[in-house]
């Protein structure tokens, strides 16, 4: 059974930084397009950025554009989002999601395969 745990999670102050990571464990991570989704108390999970199989293909939401940054090392089943200039409105449980598509995955739909538990980061001002 495939399995995704995201870690890095924490509390940090604005302006600083963060690296999640997500851990593929059942099935090797370059089957899956792999995203990541932030939910914040008392809004909808979001769309926050995407990564191809290969990792060749990026995409990001808007608002994280500049700041953000998907990797991944398919050796080690991982991906990473690289967190930099937080600010307190990305305070949110961070999720990550897999899929064969990257359609899919971007769409964080019913659709999508799998889904981490979540991690909580929180920005302090």
């Amino acid at each position: 059974q495939v399995q995704l745990v995201e870690s890095g999670g924490g509390l940090v102050q604005a302006g600083g930084s963060l690296r999640l990571s997500c851990t593929t464990s059942g099935r090797t991570s370059s089957s899956y397009a792999m995203a990541w989704f932030r939910q914040a108390p008392g809004k909808e999970r979001e769309f926050v950025a995407a990564i191809s199989r290969s990792g060749t293909d990026t995409y990001y939401a808007d608002s994280v554009k500049g700041r953000f940054t998907a990797a991944r090392d398919n050796a080690k089943n991982t991906i990473y989002l690289q967190m930099n200039s937080l600010k307190p409105e990305d305070t949110a449980v961070y999720y990550c999601a897999a899929d064969p598509l990257f359609r899919t995955v971007v769409s964080g739909d019913s659709r999508v395969v799998h889904w981490g538990q979540g991690t909580q980061v929180t920005v302090s001002s």
